[in-house]
């Protein structure tokens, strides 16, 4: 399987994000509003694979990134 370069989506950065071009992900919520299929992917590659989750599985992604101490 080969990655696909994503189509152009309006993306939002993750508020964990920081300034600085560290730690970015992105998500695409018009998509997922469309199709059910949350899409992730790292700011810095936006030509490159994004993740395809669930809505359950993008939640359990963001109460991990908000649980996790990462200074």
């Amino acid at each position: 399987m080969t990655p696909r370069t994503q189509p152009a989506h309006t993306w939002v950065k993750s508020s964990y994000s920081d300034a600085n071009g560290g730690d970015c992900v992105e998500w695409a919520p018009a998509v997922a509003a469309a199709t059910g299929v949350v899409p992730v992917r790292d700011s810095k590659r936006p030509t490159g694979p994004a993740l395809m989750l669930s809505p359950s599985a993008f939640v359990g992604l963001v109460t991990l990134a908000r649980s996790t101490d990462v200074g």
